[in-house]
């Protein structure tokens, strides 16, 4: 049926020529693969850090070194938000959000830019994301944080 509503050379037959036939097959397949390797969500460098043990670690010995050290920390009461209570105050938790507060600070409070401010540049402030992402107990990563 549907072969008779195309023009006759774009169903793939015995005469077609070989080179025709081999395209007709991994168009759609290649389509698809992309698609199962991309997805239809955004990925973020926090995605491979994910899957890291060796980040995951670096990222929480930040928190503690850093984060933890002077504003945010899980057990002492103090001035700044506590970060594993999945409320956040800015933004809604995703991890790009997250990395934006990190870097950037927030304008009208003691939380300074760390952007170029970790060993590592970047690749540090996804790591703490990570962590941060990955500790609250109950929060999902993009969650109403």
């Amino acid at each position: 049926m549907i072969a008779r509503l195309l023009p006759k050379h774009s169903v793939p037959n015995e005469t077609t020529p070989r080179c025709t036939r081999r395209r007709a097959f991994w168009v759609p397949l290649v389509g698809v693969a992309a698609l199962l390797l991309f997805g239809c969500e955004p990925q973020t460098p926090a995605d491979a850090f994910r899957a890291d043990p060796a980040a995951l670690t670096r990222g929480k010995s930040l928190f503690v070194g850093t984060c933890a050290g002077y504003c945010h920390s899980p057990t002492v009461e103090r001035a700044a938000p506590n970060l594993f209570d999945c409320v956040w105050k800015n933004g809604s938790g995703t991890d790009q959000e997250l990395f934006d507060v990190i870097a950037d600070g927030v304008p009208g409070t003691p939380m300074i830019s760390f952007r170029g401010k970790l060993p590592e540049g970047d690749d540090d402030i996804w790591r703490l994301v990570v962590y941060i992402a990955t500790t609250g107990e109950g929060c999902e990563s993009g969650g109403d944080a």
